[in-house]
This record gives C-alpha cells, sequence and structure tokens, in this order.
C-alpha cells in the first residue's frame, strides 16, 4: 500500500510518501480501508520529534490519527462490525496512524460514520471532536445555563466545541478574527469577541469555564474572565494549579485518548443536525508536506482533511 511515513524525525521534508506493508491484524482489531484523513496539530510535533520522550516510536512511523473509511477485514474476536461497514476514528497515537491507504485499528476505538456527512467531513470530527467534548463536559463538567469563553473559535477543535456547548444549553462567548466572525455567529456563538481589534479580557467577565486552545499569554489573561469557582481548561499547556489555588479557580489539563462512546455521541449530534465539522482544505495524500506546512500556520479555519481514496 501507499503511505507517508518519516525515517527520522525532522521538518516537512522527512515526510515520505512510498509503498509500505499492508497492516497485519490481531483477533481485536480491524483494518480499515482509508478514505479520509485529517491534519491535526500533535502530528508535525511527533514529526519533529517533540514527544519522543513521551512515546518511543519505532521509525519508520506512519503519521496521522484521524481517518474514516471502511472496514476491509475483521479479526476472529470482533462482532460489531463487518466488512464494508462505514466507520471512524481516532486510532491509538502509540501506533502507526492513518496517512495510509490502510490502518489496523482496536475495534474498541471504531465507531460508525455519522450517516449524513461523507468521509472527507467525518475524517474532520474524531480528534477534534473528542477534543472539544472531553474538554467541555468531562474536564469542565459544563452545564446547561453556564457561560464559557471558547478561544479560537474557527479553529478545529473551537468551532466543535462552540456548537457543543451550544447544543447542551451553554452561553457561549467565542474569540476570532474578525474575516470569521459571522461563521462563527453561524455555529452559535452568542458573542464573539474579535482578538485583532478587542481585548477578551477587559470585554468578558463571569465565565463558568474557559477552553483555552492557545496558551502563552492568552492562557494567562484567560484567569481574569472567570467567576469564583470557575475552571480554565486547556489542551496546550497545563495551568499551573498554583495560579488556580490562589484565585480561588479551578484548572485541568486534557490530552485526550481513543474514546469510541464519545464518537457515538458526536455522530449522534451529526446526524440530528447539531454538530458539523469546518473543512478549511483539502489535500491529497502525496501533497502531505503541503498539508503540514498549512497546519503549523496556525491559521485554519476548521480542519485540513487528506483525501486518501474512494469511498
Amino acid at each position: 500500500m501507499k503511505a507517508v511515513r518519516i525515517h527520522r524525525y525532522g521538518d516537512r521534508s522527512v515526510l515520505a510518501y512510498e509503498d509500505a506493508p499492508l497492516p497485519t491484524i490481531a483477533a481485536d482489531e480491524v483494518l480499515v480501508r482509508v478514505v479520509a484523513a485529517s491534519v491535526n496539530p500533535v502530528d508535525w510535533k511527533i514529526r519533529e520529534g517533540h514527544l519522543q520522550s513521551m512515546i518511543p516510536y519505532p521509525l519508520p512511523l506512519t503519521l496521522g490519527w484521524d481517518v474514516s473509511g471502511v472496514v476491509a477485514a475483521v479479526g476472529a474476536e470482533v462482532t460489531a462490525f463487518a466488512v464494508g461497514d462505514a466507520v471512524y476514528s481516532r486510532p491509538d497515537i502509540k501506533r502507526n496512524g492513518t496517512y495510509a491507504e490502510y490502518v489496523a485499528i482496536h475495534a474498541s476505538e471504531v465507531a460508525h460514520k455519522p450517516k449524513t456527512i461523507s468521509h472527507v467531513e467525518a475524517a474532520a470530527l474524531p480528534l477534534a471532536g473528542i477534543t472539544a467534548w472531553q474538554s467541555l463536559f468531562h474536564a469542565a463538567q459544563l452545564a446547561a445555563g453556564q457561560r464559557v469563553l471558547v478561544h479560537a473559535a474557527s479553529g478545529g477543535v473551537g468551532s466543535l466545541a462552540v456548537q457543543l456547548a451550544k447544543s447542551h444549553g451553554a452561553y457561549v462567548v467565542a474569540t476570532t478574527s474578525g474575516k470569521n466572525k459571522a461563521l462563527v455567529q453561524s455555529l452559535g456563538a452568542d458573542e464573539v469577541v474579535d482578538y485583532q481589534t478587542q481585548n477578551f479580557a477587559t470585554m468578558v467577565s463571569d465565565m463558568d469555564v474557559v477552553f483555552d486552545t492557545l496558551g502563552g499569554a492568552v492562557q494567562e489573561a484567560s484567569w481574569d474572565v472567570l467567576k469564583p469557582g470557575g475552571i480554565l481548561v486547556s489542551i496546550v499547556s497545563p495551568p499551573p494549579e498554583e495560579q488556580a489555588t490562589l484565585r480561588g479557580l479551578r484548572s485541568a489539563f486534557v490530552f485526550i485518548e481513543p474514546n469510541a462512546p464519545v464518537l457515538e455521541q458526536l455522530a449522534w449530534q451529526v446526524d440530528a443536525g447539531k454538530l458539523r465539522p469546518l473543512i478549511g482544505a483539502e489535500f491529497a495524500l502525496q501533497d502531505l508536506a503541503q498539508a503540514h506546512a498549512l497546519s503549523e500556520t496556525g491559521r485554519v479555519v476548521g480542519k485540513i482533511v487528506v483525501y486518501v481514496g474512494q469511498p
């Protein structure tokens, strides 16, 4: 099969579009023929070697941990899926990924794809959707009637977080650039702050939850907009616990694992018309270097999808 792999860590030049062995599957796994994958910042951070101390990958490594595709084979113990099923997944990040024509995945990490969207759209959902869901509902315990601030609301994770928070009855304030204000409003944001011309720290207050997708100075300024007992949830860097304690606030850091039950919830949300993924760009598998270059700018609306094969 064709795949994009790395044989060493480094810049985009280490991405190799090449022949690779077809994966074999264990009894509890499925082989998925990849129709589409997507690019996440963790992909190029792994490519650059930033997670070596956390995950000692054997090389060569196939990157990419989002997929929508069709079941091509099932292991002897798999009963929930059959050959031909349309599925999607955020597979185990410690294994070879989805920048390939086929990928082996534990059946417990797979869910049936939403019926009302294409494989390209579905490939944009797993990692970003699980991240938004776990941040809002597991870490923050967001409830109806609460106020939440979502940073970078036109991005892959932020755009889903706005929709999920709104569909659960929260009051949503969002930050984005002026050119994306109408888009973010269309996702359900009650208030939109243009970060290019406005300072959210002086405009926003009494938040129950801040969802930080940016880190750095944005994370630091976010403490000031929370109400007493509120929570700052980050997916970029752990908010200092001592800061939270001093201010009478709470903090959480989210780094997700595969979660098929959440994927099932996301599929329901999509098919009920409550959630739609945003696609900012599409690339062919052999053009992965261009896709990584775009992702590295940090200026993508929605998700970058990689088209691999026919549905």
